[in-house]
């Protein structure tokens, strides 16, 4: 059996050497076990695509792929899988927040029958309370606004089998959040507990900016909840407007005629209708639009875990086979 390990690196050539020299030594002392280590260049400006070379060249067991400029981390993850060989395939970053000595683990629950071996964060070291604070929340976030589960306090690091990757490689959407595709896919999957240590060295390429457009990729590809609050808030105007009408109402008939503004309620009361009005145009429109983004993602309608070969049987004269599922 192939283990493919997936490193994707955005100027780490301060940390790079030392990652591939504890991911060879754990992969090393893994018996019955055939390995690759996969490094994908994400564009890097340092120094980091020469190391890359020089250990390639050193070693027969590693490939690298450089990406032609900087795409993102979640493109690079997904070039990796392109690419990766593997029965099974582990994504780990470059930056040993991630320790490779968890991987021995994650391919004995594969061997036990699991599809994905996720790495789940007891602690994270070396972390600012504002960005645990703002993790925990996204994701507890994420999961009350879509249909999908997502495990909490899970990165990227995680192990996944063949029937996995190919599910992910089928899925051609642009704007990728890959541990939520990796949950949406299904299949038998569990977690491997592990604390997460500070950055051997460098800086984190999630800056504040970055990490506030991965959460919008998340929302906004795996829930329909944003289009459908315009709907809701129409349906407040409205409810709004008519408790305005019964406001003048009162205004009008038991309070001073002196102090009436004439008009006043006519157009108070229409602009909150005709704005409710509007919010639930939109709210409407916007769920047609949200049908097409998913249509046009593309995404399959289902993947099999187990089944057997299909038979050709006879339909009307015709000869047709049954559906043939993943063995």
């Amino acid at each position: 059996m192939l283990l493919s390990v997936v490193v994707p690196c955005y100027n780490e050539e301060a940390v790079i050497l030392e990652t591939h020299r504890r991911l060879s030594e754990v992969l090393s002392g893994m018996k019955n076990l055939d390995w690759e280590i996969l490094y994908v260049d994400d564009g890097s400006s340092d120094r980091t695509p020469e190391l890359l070379g020089q250990v390639q060249r050193a070693e027969e067991r590693v490939r690298f792929i450089r990406l032609s400029r900087n795409f993102g981390h979640q493109i690079a993850f997904s070039a990796g899988l392109d690419y990766a060989h593997g029965e099974a395939v582990v994504v780990i970053d470059a930056d040993l927040q991630d320790p490779p000595e968890v991987i021995p683990e994650m391919v004995e629950r594969w061997r036990d029958g699991y599809h994905v071996v996720y790495g789940a964060r007891t602690c994270r070291e070396g972390e600012t309370t504002f960005k645990l604070w703002t993790a925990k929340i996204f994701y507890r976030l994420l999961n009350r606004l879509s249909n999908l589960k997502m495990p909490v306090d899970v990165g990227d690091f995680r192990l996944m089998d063949r029937k996995v990757v190919d599910a992910l490689r089928a899925m051609p959407e642009r704007d990728r959040f890959l541990r939520g595709m990796v949950s949406w896919v299904g299949f038998r999957q569990i977690a491997v507990l592990y604390k997460r240590a500070p950055r051997f060295a460098g800086e984190s390429k999630y800056p504040l900016l970055k990490m506030i457009r991965f959460a919008a990729d998340a929302v906004i590809s795996f829930s329909f909840v944003p289009l459908r609050l315009v709907i809701w808030l129409g349906v407040g105007a409205i409810g709004l407007a008519f408790l305005g009408i019964l406001y003048a109402i009162v205004l009008r008939f038991f309070f001073d005629p002196s102090h009436w503004v004439r008009g006043w309620a006519s157009i108070f009361v229409a602009v909150l209708f005709m704005s409710g009005v509007q919010l639930i145009s939109i709210g409407i429109i916007g769920e047609y639009v949200g049908r097409i983004y998913g249509e046009v993602k593309h995404r399959p309608l289902y993947f099999v875990q187990e089944g057997k070969e299909g038979k050709s049987k006879k339909v009307k004269g015709k000869s047709v086979d049954t559906p043939k599922g993943v063995n």
